[in-house]
């Protein structure tokens, strides 16, 4: 189930209390975002075991902003951010951000 995170609190808490997740930044506005969207929308009903939460650029920037330079991974939108053990250990954007990429991406890092 996808959880919308728009604090850097809550965002701090995943990192301190989920071991792995998968972390998405989306616009609302961009077709290609929503393409995306839809694809980490069906990892996230087949894949049960990893987290999977994201934030809307439009209503979240300083925590997308936060994320970007904390972890020195250049902002995109769409984004998606594999974290493990407090870490990046995965990330794509845009067309890249496919159901099977996303299924790659956990059984290669975790």
């Amino acid at each position: 189930m996808l959880e919308k995170i728009d604090q850097m609190e809550q965002f701090e808490d995943l990192l301190n209390n989920k071991p792995t997740f998968f972390f998405l930044k989306h616009s609302l506005t961009c077709p290609i975002s929503q393409a995306a969207y839809k694809e980490y929308e069906k990892f996230s009903e087949e894949n049960n075991e990893t987290p999977t939460y994201y934030l809307a650029v439009q209503d979240a920037r300083s925590l997308s902003n936060s994320i970007a330079e904390k972890f020195q991974i250049k902002h995109e939108s769409p984004q998606a951010i594999l974290f493990k053990n407090t870490e990046p250990v995965w990330n794509a954007s845009h067309w890249k951000i496919t159901r099977q990429s996303l299924t790659n991406a956990v059984s290669e890092n975790v």
